[in-house]
């Protein structure tokens, strides 16, 4: 699971600019999400990125490509 967090943490960096404070309370919560999912790195990778960035915004874009 820590390989999962470090990729998707390096990611996520990329995409939100934290400070070393938020970093770490998203490391934690993102920890805390994974803990106890039992799947391989990339899916557990995958799933922290969808957590991370939030499904309403998943939704929304399943929402605007369903309806072209």
């Amino acid at each position: 699971m820590q390989i999962a967090i470090e990729k998707v943490m390096y990611a996520y960096t990329l995409i939100a600019h934290l400070t070393p404070h938020e970093a770490k309370a998203t490391r934690d919560r993102l920890a805390a999400h994974l803990a106890g999912m039992e799947a391989d790195e990339n899916v557990l990778a995958v799933e922290g990125m969808r957590y991370l960035r939030g499904a309403d915004r998943v939704a929304k874009r399943r929402k605007a490509r369903t309806s072209l």
